[in-house]
């Protein structure tokens, strides 16, 4: 399903959804396609889902235009004993 048909379905909500689709541009995830999963309504369950989240789940509200993920690089240096 697309980001826009989602936020057209459920509009001003918190979604969790299943990245089926993406791309990379500027070191930035652009997702496309998505799964739904749930609809949350309440924000601060939607927080406790999103910091559950792995892989490709996401939370995300539907008041966004695109779903964009900034992807980090890690630094390599947690747990580093010197």
């Amino acid at each position: 399903m697309e980001w826009s048909e989602v936020r057209k379905l459920y509009p001003n909500q918190y979604v969790k959804l299943s990245i089926l689709e993406f791309h990379i541009e500027d070191n930035k995830k652009i997702v496309t396609d998505v799964a739904l999963i749930n609809i949350i309504e309440d924000s601060k369950l939607a927080t406790k889902e999103l910091l559950k989240s792995k892989g490709n789940t996401i939370v995300y509200h539907t008041g966004s235009e695109k779903i964009v993920i900034e992807l980090r690089t890690p630094s390599g240096l947690r747990g580093m004993r010197l």
